[in-house]
């Protein structure tokens, strides 16, 4: 499996499910393919987790959520994932841009708790059981995630900090 392909899953699941379903629904629609392209997904999905292990986009999800931990900007991301490829990509190139997005304003404006989707980080693991019945094999995947923008290295509690280089999401969750 490429990243193409996975993409593609994402947008059928998108289209099959509800907002808080598209893991799920991915994980089935993954289970339907052969062993080998379920196994590598996981690698696909890790690698688009390790491109986005930004501190721009930690900082992101601090100010939307209201604080991310190392978990919460893993489950942040997850929820990014399910987001699509052209929403994932917009964050990737400009976290501010994420003050557009439908779910964030939903979130904004006192709707959905925080935007995380633990079950998102699973979905190969999720098919691979279904498919086969085990669990997936531990050296189908490997994570290495880069370091860290040094220039980023403030704390997000920094409102002015934070508010400068994130205007439109700090304008959106008057952080302030």
């Amino acid at each position: 499996m490429d990243k193409q392909t996975f993409w593609q899953l994402i947008e059928t699941a998108r289209a099959d499910a509800q907002e808080h379903e598209v893991a799920p629904r991915a994980a089935e629609l993954l289970a339907q393919r052969p062993e080998s392209e379920i196994a590598a997904a996981q690698q696909v999905l890790w690698d688009l987790l390790a491109e986005s292990y930004r501190a721009p986009l930690w900082a992101a999800a601090y100010v939307i959520n209201g604080g991310c931990s190392d978990d919460g900007f893993d489950y942040f991301r997850g929820w990014l994932l399910t987001q699509g490829r052209e929403a994932f990509e917009a964050a990737l190139a400009d976290p501010d841009s994420l003050a557009g997005h439908p779910a964030v304003r939903g979130a904004a404006a006192g709707g959905a708790g925080d935007l995380e989707d633990e079950d998102a980080l699973s979905i190969a693991w999720t098919a691979y059981e279904a498919a086969t019945g085990r669990e997936l094999p531990a050296d189908s995947f490997t994570i290495s995630y880069p370091d860290l923008d040094p220039s980023w290295d403030f704390d997000f509690d920094d409102t002015d900090e934070t508010s400068a280089r994130l205007p439109r999401l700090s304008a959106l969750f008057d952080y302030s």
